[in-house]
């Protein structure tokens, strides 16, 4: 895979997570889906994760009509990690910061 540019970006992102599924899925060996690099990724690494504000947190999690103690269980957070993150009180980061992101493009099936 060469790197993005503007005209294969779409193309990069929508191999990359097939690949993600078929790695999930056992399909792809694990050897294979580590020889994906941060050249393969190019800008979409970046995007993978934007920074979410505590109001668009609790968008996310009302829009798939839970309750904080079910989203928490979800995530594998605290209710009152929930609580801050929903508030601004602490910003979401790392794997958690992620998920959010693929639940607030996918829905909350795609973690189910």
């Amino acid at each position: 895979m060469a790197r993005t540019t503007k005209g294969n970006e779409r193309l990069t992102a929508e191999l990359l997570e097939m690949a993600k599924g078929m790695h999930d899925s056992g399909i792809m060996p694990k050897a294979d889906y580590d020889k994906i690099t941060k050249r393969h990724l190019g800008d979409t690494a970046r995007e993978i994760a934007k920074p979410l504000t505590g109001k668009q947190i609790r968008a996310i999690r009302e829009k798939a009509k839970l309750s904080q103690a079910v989203f928490a269980d979800y995530l594998h957070l605290t209710v009152g990690h929930v609580s801050k993150l929903e508030t601004g009180a602490v910003p979401p980061k790392g794997p958690t910061l992620v998920l959010l992101n693929v639940i607030q493009r996918k829905g909350i099936e795609a973690i189910l």
